[in-house]
């Protein structure tokens, strides 16, 4: 049984629905929701190493803060408490490396339901999580 699950959180419904899935399926597991600030590609040939942060303007940040703070009324909502987290990077890179750091047990993440498109969408970042994953990766779609 999963004690300790991340999952991606960036306000979508497909986010929402994996965070509300952690909830519901793992009821006394500790939730850590995670938000990653994504710096553009340009940045990365400036710095080397995933754990780096970079500075990022106080409006990423206080964006990266109000998505977060949805996901804790969701947990509120449902009588859970909710660990956050923010940083910045290129966003599989970070899931994997907080899942990582945070010893989770499994990762929960959100992915796009198109039939016809799931492969392309779903070959964005949760596909590249799942693959390059220490931990089970459970898709919610």
């Amino acid at each position: 049984m999963a004690d300790r699950i991340l999952v991606p959180y960036d306000g979508s419904p497909r986010a929402t629905d994996a965070l509300e899935l952690a909830f519901d399926e793992f009821p006394e597991a500790t939730v850590i929701a995670l938000y990653v600030i994504e710096v553009p590609n340009g940045r990365w040939a400036q710095i080397v190493g995933p754990e780096l942060q970079l500075p990022v303007t106080e409006r990423a940040q206080e964006y990266a803060d109000d998505v977060l703070e949805s996901a804790t009324e969701i947990a509120t909502e449902r009588g859970r408490g909710l660990e956050t987290n923010v940083v910045t990077g290129e966003p599989d890179h970070r899931i994997v490396a907080q899942a990582e750091g945070e010893s989770v047990d499994l990762i929960v993440i959100g992915s796009h339901s198109q039939e016809r498109l799931s492969r392309i969408l779903l070959g964005s970042i949760a596909e590249r999580v799942a693959r390059r994953s220490p931990v089970p990766v459970l898709i919610a779609r």
